[in-house]
């Protein structure tokens, strides 16, 4: 699922662009959800990052374009943001918040296709780059999955080790599985789940992993072994 806002104080434009989108996703067999937002106060008001790509008018009556992209930005670093205008001396100062491109009103199908396909390669990008959250005493943080070393099961609770420090969660490991999955993470045990991309070295019957020393046992060898040599060739 791709979650797509536009932001654009004209209704017909923002109905085009809707339209657009969904052809888009037809043509491609994409699964894309559309929220449209008549001005950036309403966007950025209780803001969350949930936002996969934002189509961001620059000329609006209450809260322009740019003045938009900075609040997103305070929230939501990675959130692909496009901008559209009728001249395109007003998306230059882009830059300053990081916008991916800009498109030129009128819109045309072919124009939007172009800069569509740079966007759901770059989220297809992103997507393989993951973040959990986990609690560390009172606070809840945002760890990025390629941060993560291994995670290791401990009764009812997993240890997510990290270079910078453990963190705790109450889940299964076979829970974490599945949130981390279509990632390089593969079980070397019934009791830790590595980080392919993080390995240091495999010597006979152990996994080194930042300094750490993780047990292969007998029944996992052979797919944990066959998960690192399919990680590799895929030429990480």
């Amino acid at each position: 699922m791709i979650s797509i806002a536009v932001v654009d104080d004209e209704k017909v434009f923002s109905e085009r662009l809707s339209g657009f989108i969904r052809r888009y996703s037809e043509e491609r067999g994409l699964e894309t959800a559309v929220t449209c937002f008549e001005d950036g106060l309403d966007i950025t008001d209780d803001f969350r990052a949930r936002w996969d790509i934002i189509f961001l008018d620059i000329q609006m009556k209450h809260l322009n374009g740019l003045d938009t992209a900075r609040r997103i930005r305070e929230a939501d670093g990675d959130v692909i943001i496009i901008f559209v205008t009728t001249m395109a001396q007003y998306a230059i100062n882009g830059y300053e918040v990081d916008a991916f491109d800009y498109i030129l009103k009128p819109l045309e199908y072919p124009k939007f296709e172009l800069r569509m396909n740079k966007a759901v390669r770059e989220v297809d990008k992103k997507k393989a780059h993951r973040y959990v959250y986990l609690k560390k005493y009172s606070d809840v943080v945002k760890v990025s999955t390629d941060d993560l070393l291994y995670i290791e099961v401990s009764g009812h609770t997993l240890r997510y080790v990290t270079a910078e420090g453990t963190f705790e969660k109450r889940a299964t490991i076979g829970e974490a599985e599945e949130e981390l999955s279509g990632l390089q993470f593969s079980r070397c045990s019934l009791s830790y789940l590595v980080n392919l991309k993080r390995v240091d070295r495999i010597s006979k019957d152990t996994v080194i992993i930042g300094g750490h020393e993780l047990p292969i046992s007998r029944n996992r060898k052979k797919e944990f072994l066959e998960a690192f040599s399919d990680y590799l060739e895929a030429g990480f």
